[in-house]
């Protein structure tokens, strides 16, 4: 079967060009599954360890969704993005429920797992199962469009359904798992988001924005989205040798995880002793003694930017330890809760726990 040419100058670039990955040659559709999910909105550096880990503790399928939803946010811990971790533990279950704890060998019955979209059902189908349908993500987009000069503003429906068509009219359908990688790869170690390294492009030829120099002009974008800002007043109450956590069960960030009481502020300029007089009275506490009030603690997600002050409450020994939805541990068994990153950072570099 003959193969465009752009192509054949594709796969043979990643045959001699790919990176050595633990998830590289590998058909398991579980584990391509796992490494899709891990690398969104994550580094390959970061997520080979947590990859690593994640198979050992989770070998299949079957021991996946027999883990508990702490287990698992667990293992995710410090990776962000926690919805990741939530649906792939329902995804697992729905395999286990559906379909015997067998993965699923078709695009379409791919894309019915939680969690799962076009793009991850597209990778999973293809290097899995063979089937010649195009991935298209944030490196696909990128290689496409200067290779192509497509003018459309990326992330939509409507260009998601024109590239994916460019996609598909070059694609190699005896090994559409290999070109889905191959494009990947380029766009991860060629053609970069800036400056890329068109000298040493396979493509360069073939490429039109390359021949136009259009290169800085690609891919189009909407408008960014305006970053909120978020303030939040976390309370460490302290009695004796427990301290109290609560889960966030909310329908917002860091879902699942642990988290120390807090309120949160719309204002910046909320004082620190209002702030420690309306949580007080919510959890109606009388009498508590303000042990340390911690500098501001900046950290930033896609389209918020959270500001955390952390305040050591010591409470007398005689309160009786009764706040709906806090559960109350040993200072040292903390580490064994999923937090989210803000606060894993906080109690590590603050010394609160050994």
């Amino acid at each position: 079967m003959k193969i465009n040419k752009t192509t054949e100058a594709l796969i043979e670039w990643y045959g001699m060009n790919k990176r050595d990955l633990p998830w590289r040659d590998v058909d398991d559709p579980y584990k391509v599954w796992i490494s899709e999910i891990i690398l969104q909105q994550t580094r390959v550096n970061q997520g080979i360890s947590y990859y690593y880990r994640f198979i050992e503790a989770f070998p299949n399928v079957n021991s996946l969704a027999a883990a508990t939803s702490d287990q698992v946010l667990k293992l995710w811990q410090g990776l962000g993005y926690y919805s990741r971790a939530r649906n792939l533990h329902h995804a697992a279950k729905q395999i286990v429920a559906s379909y015997g704890g067998v993965f699923p060998s078709t695009y379409d019955e791919i894309i019915k797992l939680k969690g799962i979209g076009q793009y991850t059902a597209a990778a999973i189908a293809s290097i899995s199962f063979n089937i010649a349908v195009p991935a298209v993500d944030g490196n696909i987009y990128r290689v496409l469009s200067r290779l192509f000069s497509i003018a459309e503003p990326i992330g939509t429906n409507t260009s998601y359904k024109l590239f994916f068509n460019r996609s598909l009219e070059i694609i190699d359908k005896s090994r559409p798992g290999i070109y889905n990688q191959a494009l990947m790869e380029l766009g991860a170690l060629v053609c970069h988001p800036q400056m890329p390294a068109c000298i040493d492009c396979p493509l360069q030829m073939h490429c039109s924005a390359y021949n136009d120099g259009t290169i800085t002009l690609f891919p189009v974008k909407n408008a960014k989205v305006k970053v909120q800002e978020r303030f939040f007043y976390y309370f460490i109450m302290i009695h004796g040798s427990k301290i109290g956590i609560r889960k966030r069960n909310e329908n917002d960030i860091w879902k699942g995880l642990y988290e120390f009481p807090m309120i949160e502020s719309s204002k910046a300029d909320l004082h620190i002793d209002e702030a420690i007089r309306l949580f007080t009275h919510s959890v109606n506490i009388d009498e508590a003694t303000i042990q340390y009030i911690s500098d501001e603690y900046r950290h930033k997600l896609t389209h918020r930017l959270i500001n955390a002050r952390f305040i050591h409450l010591l409470l007398p020994i005689g309160w009786q330890c009764s706040i709906d939805g806090v559960i109350w541990i040993n200072r040292n068994d903390l580490s064994n809760y999923a937090l989210p990153r803000l606060i894993d950072r906080y109690v590590k570099e603050s010394g609160f726990i050994d």
